[in-house]
């Protein structure tokens, strides 16, 4: 079971690494074009830019920090996974997809002096631009709180019998 969820860490970095590659390759800094539309309704750009923070541009030049949080946050992750991961499949991908999306953001942090390429740029309202690995660590956390707000305590019920 642990060596299935390391290659689906390693699958969702992976990707988010290609993506990014893509990205670098294809585009100059800035550089927008439209990605998804339907009928006249513009969805998303793919927009090249460079963050050197983390989530809408917090922490910004704290290359040392955020890497430092990231690494306890991944340890601490990767614990319950070995410890708790079999007991609940909820638990178990949520911590999957966090691990994923950080492992991804990560590597830019190290190997691109500290700046994440992020492009997912939405245009229904405005956010932040994003990437794939931000994708997987929201979506993760928001069901690991999922877990812990409402399946959790019963599980410890159930341990208890």
């Amino acid at each position: 079971m642990l060596i299935v969820a390391l290659v689906l860490i390693l699958v969702i970095a992976g990707i988010d690494q290609l993506i990014k590659m893509y990205i670098l390759e294809n585009f100059v800094l800035y550089q927008e074009r439209p990605f998804l539309q339907i009928g006249s309704l513009d969805i998303m750009h793919l927009k090249y830019i460079q963050n050197d923070g983390s989530a809408f541009s917090s922490f910004s030049g704290q290359r040392a920090l955020l890497l430092i949080v990231t690494t306890i946050g991944m340890g601490i992750c990767s614990y319950l996974l070995i410890k708790y991961g079999k007991k609940s499949k909820l638990l178990y991908t949520s911590l999957i997809m966090i691990l994923g999306g950080a492992l991804g953001n990560m590597i830019d942090r190290i190997f691109r002096d500290g700046l994440v390429v992020d492009y997912l740029d939405l245009q229904l309202f405005q956010f932040a631009v994003f990437n794939f690995a931000d994708c997987f660590v929201t979506v993760g956390t928001v069901l690991l709180m999922i877990y812990i707000l409402f399946f959790m305590d019963e599980e410890k019920k159930h341990d208890k019998t």
